[in-house]
């Protein structure tokens, strides 16, 4: 997961889209593993968190409401908890919600499938790197078209 993770950073950078990071009680947990640290955007802002949806952290909800986008892609750690309830509550708000299956996971697998399901019976998109990756190029004549296919092969 982790190396899915960097990737979607990677190409975040590349295509100057918006990064937040929570930390879910990080004095209890410790904070964001270092290989993620690393290649973290220059204008990543990272919330420290308790509540189990992103949305209910004041900054994070007031940083969407006011930027222009209306899609959120998701990765992270226990897909049936965290980024369950983060993607029920963007989805709620009217927000379009990509969660990236190889990029989020959960300690029991039966775990990670059943959110899943119940995110897509929800509405969110369920989808991969790849797909996600050429769907934001659009066209292989994109001027990153190659710098992000690099991330993929």
């Amino acid at each position: 997961m982790q190396t899915s993770v960097q990737t979607l950073l990677a190409a975040a950078d590349v295509l100057a889209l918006p990064v937040l990071v929570t930390e879910q009680y990080p004095n209890g947990l410790g904070h964001t593993v270092a290989g993620i640290q690393e290649v973290l955007p220059a204008n990543t802002s990272v919330f420290e968190k308790t509540q189990f949806s992103a949305w209910q952290v004041d900054g994070i909800a007031a940083v969407l409401k006011q930027s222009e986008y209306q899609q959120v892609f998701l990765t992270g750690m226990e897909t049936h908890i965290c980024i369950l309830q983060t993607a029920l509550d963007l989805l709620k708000q009217g927000f379009e919600v990509f969660v990236i299956e190889e990029a989020v996971c959960s300690r029991d697998n039966k775990h990670y499938q059943s959110a899943l399901n119940r995110l897509r019976d929800a509405g969110a998109v369920i989808t991969n790197i790849e797909s996600l990756l050429f769907e934001c190029l659009g066209d292989a004549r994109h001027p990153q078209f190659k710098t992000l296919s690099k991330l993929i092969i």
